[in-house]
């Protein structure tokens, strides 16, 4: 969805894309820079809530990489 750059540096989001991410005026956002694509990110408001949980379940990648060096010290002995 294309959007201009005023003469002062301004974007506007369009109204879809603010409702959609919960966007309200003073809101802040990260510009990041990807080696040509600029992508705008909202700041979280308490990053450390939004994150947690994030990283449970699924497999232990330490556990799995044990039993890897098991199976090679089992085949090598």
């Amino acid at each position: 969805m294309p959007v201009k750059i005023s003469q002062k540096g301004w974007v506007v989001i369009p109204v879809e894309l603010r409702r959609k991410y919960n966007l309200s005026p003073g809101k802040k956002m990260h510009v990041i820079d990807y080696g040509g694509v600029l992508s705008l990110v909202p700041v979280l408001d308490d990053p450390i809530e939004n994150a947690a949980g994030l990283l449970t379940g699924g497999d232990s990648l330490t556990q799995a990489l044990l039993e890897e060096r098991r199976e090679e010290r089992r085949r090598e002995g």
